[in-house]
């Protein structure tokens, strides 16, 4: 089905399409009749990355490279920070990071998420107590408002980014 309206959206492409191609590709195709014209030039429209819409893509999230990086990204920011630590060999991290991405992404930049390594960053996890992975903390402020260790639902996720916010 789903190749049926692709092929569809191929050939209805109208003529307006093929003369808005750059000249070379219009040059290259000149020696063929008007409808292998329309045919090959309106592929190469429609496949070319220039024809696909852009949209700007805003950072969700960064990782903390070192101990002044958390301090100038995380407690220095005028934003809220829900701080994620992690580790690779972790299943339940692995799980709830992309969640908690989601979650912060649908706050449309009204919250941050720096993602801590405990194994890069042993000292920021012995910092902030740290006994068990994931563990999420919000800071705000600098102040770190609230927090919870382990996995949890997507509606507790943005349950707790909300209360974070404000």
């Amino acid at each position: 089905m789903a190749h049926r309206l692709l092929l569809r959206r191929i050939w209805t492409l109208s003529a307006k399409d093929v003369r808005s191609l750059p000249a070379s590709t219009a040059a290259a195709t000149s020696s063929f009749s008007t409808s292998s014209l329309q045919c090959t030039a309106t592929r190469a429209s429609f496949l070319s990355p220039r024809s696909l819409p852009r949209s700007p893509r805003r950072k969700v999230s960064f990782n903390v490279q070192d101990h002044e990086d958390f301090t100038e990204r995380v407690i220095n920011s005028e934003l809220p920070v829900l701080v994620d630590f992690h580790a690779q060999w972790c299943g339940p991290c692995k799980i709830l990071g992309p969640r908690l991405e989601k979650a912060v992404a649908k706050q449309k930049g009204r919250v941050a998420m720096a993602k801590v390594d405990i194994d890069d960053h042993t000292d920021l996890a012995i910092e902030y107590g740290v006994s068990a992975v994931p563990t999420v903390i919000a800071i705000r402020g600098g102040d770190v408002v609230d927090h919870f260790v382990g996995i949890k639902d997507d509606d507790e996720l943005d349950s707790f980014v909300g209360k974070v916010i404000g």
